[in-house]
């Protein structure tokens, strides 16, 4: 499959992000099931803990503008402490799995040309989601 696009987007979000406390800026684009990316960047706190990641704002954006249901994620980074590709949060990995299940493809790009793909499941494995609670949920198809 063709993720430049997807990856583009990521990185246009990418170009938002707001990191004076770490300088680590990540950018995000979630592909929902309408055709329609949303994408996120992440916006630091001094104070951490209410700092948001590119991955949870794409999706809550997403979410409050009605999107519940989601295909593929790209997630970007400027900047790699280890010159690995960034990847999803614990919390990130959490919220996607909620929505999106572990069939997701999530994929993690340095580039347009340089990415690896994954998925949800692979990055947050026996994920806890609406099946564990005996509630139906959405789930990426």
């Amino acid at each position: 499959m063709d993720w430049s696009g997807l990856i583009e987007q990521a990185f246009e979000g990418l170009q938002h992000a707001y990191a004076p406390c770490s300088g680590f800026r990540v950018g995000a684009a979630l592909l929902g099931r309408s055709g329609t990316v949303y994408t996120g960047c992440n916006v630091e706190s001094c104070a951490y803990t209410p700092t948001c990641c590119a991955e949870r704002t794409a999706l809550v954006k997403a979410v409050s503008e009605g999107e519940r249901a989601f295909l593929a994620l790209a997630v970007v980074s400027d900047e790699g402490a280890d010159g690995d590709y960034t990847s999803p949060c614990g919390v990130c990995r959490q919220m996607l799995f909620e929505f999106c299940g572990g069939e997701m493809p999530v994929i993690l790009a340095k580039s347009k040309e340089d990415y690896r793909v994954t998925t949800l499941g692979t990055l947050l494995p026996m994920g806890f989601g609406p099946a564990k609670l005996g509630k139906e949920g959405p789930v990426c198809e």
